[in-house]
């Protein structure tokens, strides 16, 4: 048996004696009769998000109001995902050195004939094993949750907004994002909810164009000057 179907094997439960072994005659009753629930559950339990809690609530409207926007923080997540996936590989690739270090312990032990050194070993594979099922079970659903990023952008990268630099839709979709954060305040919001919220609203009102970029600072700081010294040349 290959170490794949072996992993395949306890981690389905097929193997209950790790867990058997130290239960009470009542408790490994009691697991042996959840069996077959016991592996469907694992088969399926949920470990990253669904479909729906990444188009709902990543992607809302309030957060990210502007289609580019949804777009942008796609991109953030695939790649969060991806890293994650990326460091992943590397405890298995360690998981797999240890188990045959530890295969190497098992065969000196056995030579030795060391009874209870085999049996801790015996205990650490069985470890090494149920973690390698656990890893290879998260990095597929890794994967899964990478193609879902990849459908989604896809759908969002329309033609409307510029798909290769993340700044060129930030005023515009802030804007809205922030308006729609001052908007949900409440008359019990403190004031520094207040703040956070309502500053950099003010902000990006000062410094966004109407084509939908930022001024710079010392742009901004001349218009106002100039927009004041009309406003004393002209008095109402």
């Amino acid at each position: 048996m290959t170490q794949k179907q072996d992993t395949k094997d306890l981690a389905i439960t097929d193997d209950l004696k790790p867990i058997l072994s130290v239960l009470k005659e009542e408790d490994a009753l009691a697991v042996v009769a959840l069996k077959e629930e016991l592996t469907d559950t694992w088969t399926k339990k949920q470990i990253f998000r669904t479909e729906t809690e990444m188009r709902i609530s990543v992607l809302n409207d309030g957060k990210h109001p502007t289609q580019a926007s949804k777009y942008w923080q796609s991109v953030r997540e695939q790649n969060a995902m991806f890293e994650a996936l990326m460091g992943l590989s590397f405890d298995l690739r360690r998981n797999q050195v240890e188990r045959l270090r530890l295969e190497r312990k098992m065969e000196l032990a056995t030579e030795k004939g060391d009874d209870l050194k085999q049996m801790e070993i015996k205990i650490d594979l069985d470890e090494n094993l149920y973690g390698r099922a656990n890893m290879e079970q998260t990095a597929h659903d890794r994967v899964r949750e990478l193609n879902t990023w990849s459908k989604i952008k896809h759908e969002l990268n329309d033609g409307s907004f510029d798909s290769e630099n993340v700044n060129s839709h930030q005023a515009e979709s802030y804007k809205l994002a922030l308006t729609n954060r001052v908007n949900s305040l409440g008359p019990n919001a403190g004031p520094a909810e207040v703040v956070n919220a309502v500053g950099p609203l003010k902000t990006i009102e000062r410094l966004k164009t109407k084509d939908g970029k930022l001024l710079e600072f010392d742009e901004a700081k001349k218009l106002q000057l100039q927009a004041a010294n009309q406003q004393q040349s002209n008095p109402e």
